[in-house]
């Protein structure tokens, strides 16, 4: 500021409610009566109101504040005039100019008229940079601290990327090499199945009532394992997400009666009657008939394997909404409450075995389950121990 220079503006000296104390200079025009004895927010316009009590508030909070834009109504019409504000004592010190570098300049001037105001300003303008400084070395350590965050966090995403595309590259070598193995195993398993039970057929005069019982074991061994190596392949392949539908209309109950009669015989070897209802009329179904044979097949199995002997397997087909939902129940073991959320996972198997010690894998209920899935559906199953088991699945009817 050169020597002799004096700034045009305006100062005021108002309490900390912002009432106008004292107009120390005026070189604007101001109207005295917009602010004789009034608020500073009389001195503004009415759209700058709101505005003007914000910046009382962070002259108050902040000790000081520098150019705030408020529009003054003056003779000549509007004015943006820049504002600033520091505390002196109990009272507030405001002052406003046309330019922002006004300001400064006001104060200045005040500064050399008046060694407490010049000691006040001073204090207030240090304490302002000082926070000003501070907020910036603030906002510098957060933002490097994010920074740091951000790039493990990225290093962290392309580790999980690189071990989940790793997992996914085991996956798919299991699934080939189950699908290889169980695909070599399953001839010659077949083949020691069928001579098995040939040899059961012919020979159950001709053979000692041991060298019989040792046929019999190695013909319900070859069949375990010739369930468990099918499990295997259709597991491999559902896992792959190669399960593949061959849909057409089909008759459930005619599906339903043909797995019944088939199973007839290992219910009656422990006793067991079957009953069967369904309701009349039933819509024609679009489903695939193999893999709803294979569903029906594993479920009614499965009765028969942990019913007691001589209790009875009820089987129901009804049509209930937009569903037809085919109701397996048994009066058997039941299932622990503990094994319920596993049910359908794969190997997810019982801890028990048959009720004539008939073993599983764990495999059927699973791929059940993708069958179902895959048909839009729905399987599920409510038991309790000693109570038995019902199992439910829901198919869409066609639309």
């Amino acid at each position: 500021m050169g020597q002799g220079k004096h700034t045009v503006g305006i100062v005021l000296r108002c309490d900390n409610a912002g009432n106008i104390e004292r107009i120390i200079r005026d070189e604007l025009g101001v109207p005295v009566s917009a602010m004789g004895g009034g608020s500073f927010a009389s001195l503004v316009d009415q759209g700058s109101i709101a505005k003007s009590a914000n910046f009382l508030m962070e002259v108050k909070k902040c000790g000081a504040a520098f150019n705030w834009e408020l529009n003054i109504p003056l003779a000549d019409g509007v004015e943006t005039l820049y504002f600033g504000g520091m505390v002196l004592d109990d009272s507030l010190l405001i002052a406003g100019a046309k330019a922002k570098h006004d300001t400064l300049e006001l104060y200045q001037e005040l500064m050399q008229m008046h060694n407490e105001q010049t000691n006040a300003l001073r204090t207030a303008l240090k304490t302002r940079v000082e926070q000003a400084r501070s907020s910036a070395e603030q906002d510098n350590t957060l933002y490097n601290e994010l920074s740091k965050l951000n790039n493990e966090l990225i290093t962290l995403q392309r580790e999980l990327a690189k071990k989940n595309m790793e997992l996914q590259r085991l996956d798919e070598l299991k699934n080939q090499f189950l699908a290889i193995a169980a695909h070599d195993l399953r001839n010659p398993l077949d083949v020691i199945l069928s001579y098995s039970e040939f040899l059961l057929d012919e020979t159950e005069l001709v053979l000692n009532k041991e060298h019989y019982e040792f046929l019999s074991i190695i013909h319900t061994s070859s069949q375990f394992m010739l369930q468990l190596v099918n499990d295997l392949l259709d597991i491999s392949t559902i896992e792959a997400g190669k399960l593949e539908l061959n849909l057409q209309p089909s008759d459930l109950i005619a599906l339903a009666t043909h797995n019944i009669t088939l199973n007839n015989v290992l219910a009656k070897k422990k006793g067991l009657y079957i009953v069967f209802d369904y309701a009349p009329d039933l819509p024609t179904m679009l489903i695939d008939p193999g893999k709803i044979n294979q569903v029906l097949n594993n479920l009614i199995s499965n009765a028969i394997k942990y019913s007691h002997p001589d209790s009875r397997i009820e089987i129901s087909i009804t049509h209930v909404g937009e569903y037809i939902t085919i109701t397996i129940k048994d009066y058997g073991k039941g299932i622990p409450e503990d094994a319920l959320g596993k049910l359908f996972k794969p190997f997810g198997r019982l801890s028990t075995a048959g009720t004539a010690g008939e073993k599983s894998v764990g495999l059927g209920l699973a791929i059940c389950h993708k069958i179902i899935q895959a048909h839009q559906g729905k399987i599920w199953v409510e038991s309790k121990q000693e109570a038995g088991s019902t199992f439910y699945v829901a198919l869409p009817v066609p639309g």
